[in-house]
């Protein structure tokens, strides 16, 4: 595969909710498609989730970072980083299905494993066990740490510059 494209991040703002919350929504997608849910009921459910998750990760995550990954000047996923004393974790990583498989969440958590290693503290995240991402966080040196009924939490423990 060809080297991706650069791959820049700006703050994320409130004037990117509706990105934000589209992005989540393409997450979604085929599980709403299997569901048989006419449209509005969708788009209903996906905005209800798209709160409660945000709430989630501002009670869990205080004072994590959220990002909005860039093409250019185009979104095309966002970040959210929670950086603490002990860890890094990578909390949520996400594209539009048409920048996926572009390389460049190889990229950006690459990126958090030489911030983690230069901190020597391990980078960690959590997967739901069906997640296909799971082949790629496994390409980039994380093992599994934990699991339960639904997430394999993963870390990457390599400390110190290479």
């Amino acid at each position: 595969m060809a080297s991706p494209a650069a791959l820049s991040h700006r703050p994320a703002s409130p004037d990117d909710d509706e990105f934000l919350f589209r992005l989540y929504a393409s997450t979604r997608a085929e599980e709403m498609a299997a569901w048989g849910w006419p449209p509005a009921q969708q788009e209903s459910f996906l905005r209800m989730q798209f709160r409660v998750r945000r709430q989630s990760y501002a009670a869990s995550y205080s004072g994590a970072s959220h990002s909005i990954l860039l093409s250019g000047a185009v979104p095309v996923g966002s970040a959210v980083v929670w950086r603490g004393p002990s860890e890094i974790r990578l909390v949520d990583i996400a594209f539009l299905p048409e920048h996926r498989n572009r390389g460049w969440g190889a990229q950006w958590i690459s990126q958090l494993i030489r911030e983690a290693a230069a901190a020597e503290i391990p980078l960690r995240l959590n997967v739901h066990r069906g997640n296909r991402a799971i082949r790629l966080y496994e390409r980039l040196g994380f093992v599994p740490a934990g699991a339960d009924p639904m997430y394999l939490e993963m870390e990457h423990k390599r400390v110190g510059p290479e």
